[in-house]
């Protein structure tokens, strides 16, 4: 199926106006009361977790109430609707299905609204391959980190290999990488992101939305908000750093989402003949590198404090 990834996340929050702040201080567009968007029209839905709009919420309280899908065209969807014919498929208003997956998630999935990304990806200068324009600096003090793409969520789930199964077996999803007895790294068959969606095996009480990133232009784009992040008071979860599986720079923060939110960057693409690997998580595994966040500071008198 011609899924390419996550279009929408649709939120019922408690604090709505923090919620909101932090969206925008993250580097979202406000398109309506709403509606926080990418560069590339992909975004978030942010709600009150009591407005009658939303569906239901997870037992365990998750905030996430629904994953929209974007797909490349109304025969994807007809597939899709095709397929479910062992539950409701709802057809909305505007076009799009909705459904229930085997774990009790929401998912929705519309022609995507993703537009083409005329943005340029970080450039770097390396011995014998100049990739940057002349007289051009690759970074300046004004220079604003720009939200580009949403990328992939990620799920605690009480049983990952039904999870898995479902997205395999039901909706195309390819699994890319595996961390052993936790889950897998998945990806539809419309993008070769390395993944947009990967299941951590929870207990059943902390069902929900782990976090959920966006790409950034390039790993300085990444450092460049997570600092500014720091500096506006937002807590520094994990990052910056880089993974192994995946090789995307991350850095996480705490969010009003009742999860984690990352920005990512420079995330490996794969085909279908790329042989998956697996490995025990863990902290050797889990990233490549781990850098640690400091204020500013210059040599000389005054240095850094101890």
């Amino acid at each position: 199926m011609n899924i390419i990834g996550p279009d929408k996340l649709i939120w019922g929050v408690e604090d709505l106006a923090a919620a909101k702040q932090f969206a925008v201080d993250y580097g979202l567009t406000p398109q309506n009361e709403h509606y926080y968007s990418a560069l590339d029209g992909t975004g978030i839905e942010i709600r009150a977790k009591d407005d009658k709009s939303l569906p239901a919420a997870l037992t365990t309280g998750s905030m996430l109430r629904k994953t929209v899908y974007g797909v490349k065209d109304q025969a994807t969807l007809d597939a899709i609707k095709a397929e479910f014919t062992d539950r409701e498929v709802k057809v909305l208003a505007d076009g799009s299905l909705e459904l229930v997956d085997d774990m009790g998630f929401v998912l929705g999935f519309q022609i995507t609204i993703r537009t083409t990304n005329t943005e340029k990806a970080e450039r770097i200068n390396a011995p014998g391959d100049v990739n940057r324009e002349i007289n051009q600096p690759g970074v300046t003090k004004t220079d604003v980190p720009r939200v580009q793409s949403l990328s992939h969520v990620v799920y605690f789930v009480p049983d990952s290999v039904k999870a898995e199964a479902f997205f395999a077996n039901r909706l195309g999803f390819v699994t890319t990488d595996r961390f052993t007895g936790v889950g897998p790294f998945m990806r539809p068959a419309a993008t070769q992101d390395h993944h947009t969606i990967f299941f951590i095996q929870a207990p059943a009480f902390m069902q929900g939305c782990e976090h959920f990133t966006f790409h950034m232009a390039g790993p300085t784009d990444v450092v460049q908000a997570g600092t500014n992040m720091v500096n506006k008071g937002y807590q520094s979860f994990w990052g910056p750093g880089r993974h192994l599986f995946g090789s995307n720079w991350f850095w996480y923060f705490k969010s009003p989402f009742g999860c984690n939110m990352e920005y990512d960057a420079d995330m490996d693409q794969h085909d279908e003949s790329w042989q998956g690997r697996e490995a025990m998580i863990g902290p050797d595994n889990s990233q490549a590198f781990l850098l640690q966040y400091r204020e500013k500071w210059a040599p000389g008198p005054g240095g850094p404090k101890p």
